[in-house]
């Protein structure tokens, strides 16, 4: 029943983001920071959790998935270091999902040949 929860909620969320996209005039990337961030305040309000153990990887792999992950490794690092923690926790907590991006979108780059439109 895992796989199917985890299906039928990513699928939902593309759809809405789908929809997003085609009935508003919000560019991509704008819609992928309210992705991002819509994840961290649900985090903050400590309602994408009990989210996140009904959905599994339905819930944790899109955008909304990684914009909880940022807020959980912020608000580690403010508690052990205060301050400071708060320029430090995200990139701690979301280095390895950054650093495949960086290496998985450079090696597509060498192995494509990439065209600018006009």
């Amino acid at each position: 029943m895992d796989y199917v929860n985890a299906f039928w909620i990513g699928g939902l969320i593309c759809a809405l983001v789908q929809i997003l996209l085609d009935r508003t005039k919000l560019m991509p990337g704008r819609v992928m920071v309210l992705l991002v961030c819509s994840g961290a305040v649900l985090g903050a309000l400590q309602i994408y959790e009990p989210f996140l153990k009904f959905a599994g990887a339905g819930a944790s792999v899109p955008l909304l998935g990684f914009g909880n992950v940022l807020w959980k490794g912020v608000k580690e690092a403010v508690d052990s270091h205060g301050f400071i923690g708060i320029f430090m926790g995200g990139f701690k907590a979301s280095a390895v999902g950054i650093s495949a991006a960086l290496i998985f979108g450079y090696l597509a780059s060498l192995i494509f040949e990439p065209k600018m439109k006009k």
